[in-house]
């Protein structure tokens, strides 16, 4: 069991990071925080945009977390209870899940709770939760709470949320296709003209799709990035880099389809021609949460990494969440979102101690892959990725009032052309790297990662003592707007450390206020959040 000292030290690291959007706005009121010219408060307080000459606009990215709409998931009643045995207890706990599964879902979409008593229970394996509407609960991650240990060796995640078998990809029903008849729908745009909309009706899961075609993938030079003296560069190619973007249907008008959340990115006719399908959501499960715990793996020494690796693992899942957890010794992650999860919610979640090498592949603490993410009041300690996305099939995550200390590497769009990612009030402290935020070119790094980030924003983060890298990709942009860093590049070169000291311009990416802010609103995401409900 951890000892109360380190317990305390905990909820001292989350009160830091509950309480640094407040510290910042003090500051903010002391400097009479400026605003930016792409979105500011107007004289009614609501939010006013300024777009391109294309129409393109900074996005509304308050539909990201759970039901897209700001609220705090629900305190689901317990109907299950469990006490730590006097062994394994894997077994124990997954035959409750598996009974839970049985139960007929309630009207909110709930089977019910399982809660797990104080004290610490053994794992030796992974708990799996493979149909909606299961909570596991714990007593609490403070003193007196519910422990989960990881014990013994293994990689694996301690708890799964997934159905069962085999699932396809983006599942498409059949005949359900139809091209987009605009030779050009802005980003942040919720609406756009097909050729065939009889095809939808309101209430559809669809997803909108943009291939990467040959010519944009040479426009962007991912046919040609440099080849590596320490890895096996792999080329994008036609197909590999698809965007595609899982939207609700909200009106049908004509041939003009109306969705829940906007694009978070261009669909240019000019590179590739996009198109619209119904997306199968039978494979989907949600309303799943897992809370108030501490998820703690046994290791062998401080560069082990044959134990627990993930403290919580989603994929083929929505509206879910993770709250008031707190991981300590796991490998990789104490989060971590497949590509084909979609609206989680982490809030007020510790990453702590986590035992590695630290090298690639190692510490991501909150990794979202999937689409319209939230990751709010969270800390990361000792990481490498803090906050990440990763890949084309990552859109619209937005890390809020967030806090890394010790950090390893930079938190990024990790690689291959993520979109919409908003890092909203991030701050860092005591680093252990040069850079810790970066939307840029990661070139030959990895396999050939290349761009890694397209309409991503950093707004009012803060790294005294670092650098932070925002690059324009071609026929996209990056935004940084004010943010506070000891560098900032618009250039960066991998393996030219310390690029961040010689290139502080932005070389047509979008800084604003770099080291003159913070800008109002203080934060983004909750201004949009407020704007678009009204309060």
């Amino acid at each position: 069991m951890p000892s109360f000292r380190n317990l305390l030290t905990v909820a001292m690291l989350l009160l830091a990071a509950g309480t640094a959007l407040v510290l910042w706005r003090n500051e903010a009121d002391a400097r009479q925080a400026s605003n930016s010219t792409l979105v500011w408060p107007g004289p009614d307080g609501r939010l006013q945009y300024s777009a391109d000459e294309r129409g393109n606009r900074i996005p509304d990215f308050s539909y990201a977390g759970y039901f897209a709409d700001g609220r705090q998931p629900p305190a689901v009643p317990a109907v299950m209870e469990l006490k730590p045995g006097s062994g394994d207890d894997t077994r124990r706990i997954q035959r409750s899940l598996d009974a839970l599964a049985q139960r007929k879902p309630g009207s909110d979409g709930f089977r019910g709770c399982l809660l797990l008593g104080p004290g610490e229970f053994r794992i030796d394996g992974t708990l799996r939760i493979s149909a909606s509407g299961i909570v596991v609960r714990g007593s609490g991650q403070g003193p007196g709470g519910t422990v989960l240990r990881a014990a013994g060796k293994g990689q694996r995640s301690l708890i799964l949320a997934r159905p069962d078998g085999k699932l396809p990809a983006y599942p498409e029903i059949a005949r359900t296709r139809s091209a987009v008849a605009q030779d050009f729908v802005p980003l942040g745009a919720r609406s756009l003209r097909v050729q065939e909309a009889s095809l939808y009706q309101v209430g559809q899961l669809v997803v909108v799709q943009r291939p990467s075609t040959d010519k944009w993938i040479s426009e962007l030079g991912m046919d040609r990035i440099p080849e590596s003296r320490t890895e096996k560069i792999t080329q994008w190619t036609a197909g590999s880099r698809d965007l595609r973007y899982l939207r609700r249907v909200t009106a049908v008008n004509g041939n003009t389809l109306g969705f829940n959340v906007p694009l978070f990115h261009d669909l240019d006719r000019d590179w590739a021609d996009s198109f619209v399908y119904r997306y199968d959501e039978s494979v989907l499960i949600d309303n799943i949460g897992v809370e108030d715990l501490q998820l703690v793996s046994d290791y062998a020494s401080e560069t082990d990494e044959d134990h627990g690796w993930t403290g919580v693992e989603f994929d083929y899942c929505r509206n879910i969440w993770v709250r008031n957890v707190t991981s300590r010794h796991f490998g990789f992650a104490l989060v971590s979102f497949g590509h084909e999860s979609y609206h989680g919610s982490v809030f007020n979640c510790s990453s702590l101690s986590p035992k590695s090498q630290v090298v690639g592949g190692r510490r991501y603490s909150f990794n979202c892959g999937g689409q319209n993410h939230l990751v709010k009041g969270c800390l990361a300690e000792g990481g490498r990725h803090d906050f990440a996305v990763a890949t084309n099939r990552s859109a619209g995550t937005v890390f809020t009032a967030c806090q890394s200390r010790g950090t390893h590497s930079s938190s990024e769009p990790h690689h291959r052309y993520s979109t919409g990612t908003l890092y909203d009030n991030i701050t860092f402290e005591k680093p252990d790297t040069q850079l810790v935020l970066g939307l840029w070119n990661r070139s030959n790094y990895g396999t050939g990662h290349g761009w890694s980030a397209a309409y991503c924003v950093l707004w009012n983060c803060r790294a005294p003592g670092a650098g932070i890298a925002c690059e324009k990709p071609p026929l996209a942009q990056n935004y940084a707007i004010g943010c506070e860093s000891k560098w900032m590049s618009g250039n960066m070169r991998w393996g030219e450390d310390p690029g961040l000291k010689k290139r502080l311009k932005p070389n047509g990416a979008h800084w604003e206020h770099w080291n003159n802010g913070p800008v109002e609103p203080l934060s983004l995401y909750e201004a949009q959040l407020a704007d678009r409900l009204g309060r």
